[in-house]
């Protein structure tokens, strides 16, 4: 019987997880200062300034990951309707004087003194946690479309309009293939799915089409270099950098791009000066280590023999991996421009902190509630 509760708490970190993630993290603090530094010294007098609060950030990542890590799944259950609430009340503050933080012309940060929260980022993960709860108690009515489809897109529904007001068309968009996804993985009709995604298709069109940015970002993004002196700017500059990187990279510290030329260079861009400075084979290395955490989600979603862990795993998962695929599709020209930050490699606390504290999540579940193999 010790035997076997040594051997359990021998194997609670998957290691398989854990240390691209470890991984990724460190050389996004490397990489943040290479592409922080210029802008730092300019802004702040100090060439350490961003990564300084990374490192920060890091730290308390590590601490919530480890704590997620010990902190029983099973008992998100009962917060699935308390991180809405949560959530909701983030986003409705976020628009009171003395709590909104704007930036870029959005209203998307969460101020308490020196502190600053971007309550999009919970959201996904409330969304992830409300929708496997929900699953789970519906399981078997999850194909008739007023159980499985209407309640999940109407709180879909709520959350997207209180984002789209900030405004983040982009945030809704990865909010709404996650809702998609995992309905679709828990089991609920395709054609209930495609119906849903066919009604909400023009509200979606209209909303990307009722503002002129988001109409010259889509035209930017079909031709950045008609469009390079300003809307396609940044996929332009973005573009030259892993143009300049080649194969092996032009080496850490020596990219061109990230010298005020690149905006966004240490968030959203960070992909292109690692483009740059670690060439192909640091892009390829890069993902590599996010598929490895993205087989390691989709292991133990299919591992977990308790359906409410297997549904928050697959949507951890789902979550990181459109976040990946999103944020590089922007950096290659592949997807129009929207400011999304690359998991554990941005800088952004927010994004952090929320990233570290799922894998601490799949983590657990991965742990204890997997299989016995």
């Amino acid at each position: 019987m010790q035997e076997s509760k040594k051997k359990e708490k021998a194997v609670r970190y998957d290691l398989h997880l854990l240390f691209p993630v470890l991984l990724l993290v460190g050389l996004g603090l490397v990489m943040i200062y290479s592409a922080s530094a210029a802008i730092a010294m300019k802004k702040f007098g100090i060439d350490y300034f961003f990564v300084k609060k990374q490192i920060y950030s890091a730290l308390a990542g590590i601490i919530i990951l480890i704590f997620c890590s010990h902190f029983p799944y099973k008992y998100y259950n009962m917060l699935a309707y308390p991180f809405l609430i949560i959530s909701i009340t983030m986003l409705v503050l976020i628009h009171f004087a003395g709590f909104g933080y704007s930036a870029g012309g959005a209203l998307r940060w969460l101020r308490v003194g020196e502190f600053t929260f971007q309550p999009s980022e919970f959201v996904r993960f409330a969304m992830v946690v409300y929708l496997a709860y929900s699953m789970n108690k519906k399981r078997d009515g999850l194909k008739k479309f007023t159980i499985g489809c209407v309640p999940h897109f109407i709180v879909f529904a709520i959350f997207a309009f209180l984002i789209f007001i900030q405004p983040d068309f982009g945030s809704i968009v990865i909010l709404g293939a996650i809702t998609w996804i995992m309905l679709f993985v828990g089991g609920a009709r395709l054609w209930h799915l495609l119906a849903s995604f066919a009604l909400l298709l023009p509200v979606c069109c209209y909303m990307m089409m009722g503002a002129a940015y988001r109409v010259r970002r889509l035209l930017s993004f079909l031709d950045p270099w008609q469009y390079k002196a300003d809307e396609g700017y940044q996929i332009v500059h973005s573009l030259m950098a892993f143009g300049t990187g080649g194969v092996w990279g032009a080496g850490v510290g020596k990219g061109y791009q990230k010298l005020f030329y690149l905006p966004e260079s240490h968030t959203d861009f960070i992909f292109s000066v690692i483009g740059e400075e670690l060439g192909l084979v640091g892009v390829i290395f890069i993902i590599c280590l996010y598929l490895i955490i993205l087989w390691r989600g989709i292991i133990i979603a299919g591992k977990t023999e308790d359906p409410f862990g297997s549904f928050v795993a697959a949507g951890i998962t789902i979550a990181i991996g459109l976040q990946v695929c999103i944020n590089m599709g922007i950096v290659l020209g592949l997807l129009p421009t929207k400011g999304m930050t690359l998991p554990f490699l941005s800088y952004g606390g927010t994004s952090l902190l929320i990233s570290m504290a799922s894998i601490g999540v799949l983590l657990n579940i991965g742990s204890s509630g997997s299989k016995q193999e």
